[in-house]
């Protein structure tokens, strides 16, 4: 093996290599096999966090803009012909830059309610899993991965069986977990399964408790939480229970009481990515708070700006940051972007949390049905 960088030190060469911005991976990785064999180790992606290097990106599932004649939108817009046509996004909340990703293999849309996970293997892989046909809506089954340093898809194994709609979902522990949902015939399902994108390959977990359709999954304290849903009677009447699963001993805790209100749709809870984090969600027009297994109530962060007041999606990106994704009423309207820092407030000096408005260009202000955050 020869020199990282020739006439550099090993260790000056590495810290080049680190600097590499995100949009840079792929062209950095493809500049020779030794750089591509450091770039995809497991010590690059932590000295990367460690070095406070990584950054923080909102995935997004969102809609193509509405057809436009003229203005900014206009090229973006030329396909857009039906309301269910989606693409994949990236936000970058540090520098406000927005930009899409490639298509999925087959040049076919992204499917309708798909979910999105992000996992490290090595490099950082954002999962796209389920979703429904965008031309048939019928469930799929379909599984792609996108390697953000090869800066490519490729089709990972299908989600095994029964195919299923609205399930939760969420990476922990360097993989993906998938539970709950209903099946093709409307019945809530307590089956769950988790992936290992490395291995490309699916395991079968222990069924939970409880049928949970609908339902929210969280990543907290390193265990896969199952918020909310409802069984098969119930049809949308919402439980405030939850069920975590624990990766090391490959097994369900018992059901937990209380987690969100009884009634309540669970499908703006999310949390912070560090281990002691706390859980958020959007409750009567506030972003809340929950630390994490605590019976405390959940407590009033911030109140949302009213142009973001029928928020659907809420992504915690660490730090105390968390950014919510939504419009001034339901159903409609420009989508606002919100980023709201709760540790120090904007102006760093330890006052109140406030919130900063993303602008979005005109081509990436299309409704957003699913997000996550990608550390690249």
């Amino acid at each position: 093996m020869g020199e990282l960088i020739p006439g550099l030190p090993e260790d000056v060469a590495r810290e080049c290599l680190l600097r590499v911005g995100f949009r840079q991976l792929p062209a950095a990785s493809h500049t020779s096999r030794q750089w591509k064999a450091e770039m995809e180790s497991p010590l690059y992606s932590r000295l990367r966090r460690a070095s406070g290097l990584s950054r923080p990106l909102i995935a997004l599932s969102q809609a193509l803009p509405p057809l436009a004649t003229s203005g900014p939108a206009c090229k973006y817009a030329a396909s857009a012909a039906l309301s269910n046509s989606y693409r994949l996004v990236l936000h970058d909340p540090a520098d406000g830059g927005w930009a899409t990703l490639p298509p999925l293999p087959g040049g076919g849309g992204l499917p309708l309610f798909c979910q999105l996970a992000a996992v490290t293997c090595g490099a950082r892989r954002l999962v796209v899993l389920g979703g429904w046909d965008p031309e048939t809506w019928t469930p799929t089954d379909t599984v792609h991965v996108y390697d953000f340093l090869a800066g490519a898809w490729r089709r990972g194994a299908p989600m095994p069986g029964p195919r299923r709609s609205f399930f939760a979902c969420a990476a922990a522990g360097g993989m993906v977990f998938v539970a709950g949902g209903h099946d093709e015939q409307k019945n809530a399902l307590r089956s769950a399964a988790a992936y290992d994108a490395e291995a490309d390959a699916w395991a079968a977990l222990p069924d939970m408790a409880l049928e949970r359709d609908e339902a929210r999954g969280v990543c907290v304290g390193g265990r896969f939480v199952v918020v909310g849903g409802y069984p098969t009677e119930a049809q949308g009447r919402f439980s405030g229970t939850g069920e975590a699963f624990d990766t090391s001993a490959w097994a369900w805790g018992p059901v937990q009481e209380r987690m969100v209100d009884e009634g309540t749709c669970p499908r703006t809870c999310c949390a912070a990515p560090s281990a002691a984090g706390p859980m958020y969600m959007l409750r009567d027009g506030h972003l809340a708070a929950r630390e994490r297994d605590s019976g405390n109530p959940w407590r009033s962060v911030a109140r949302v700006p009213e142009d973001g007041g029928a928020a659907t999606t809420v992504v915690a990106i660490g730090d105390g940051r968390v950014v919510v994704v939504g419009a001034g009423r339901h159903g409609g309207g420009e989508q606002a972007v919100y980023v709201l820092s709760e540790e120090t407030g904007t102006n760093g000096n330890g006052a109140a949390p406030s919130w900063a408005r993303a602008v979005a260009p005109p081509e990436f202000a299309g409704q957003v049905q699913a997000a996550c955050c990608v550390e690249v």
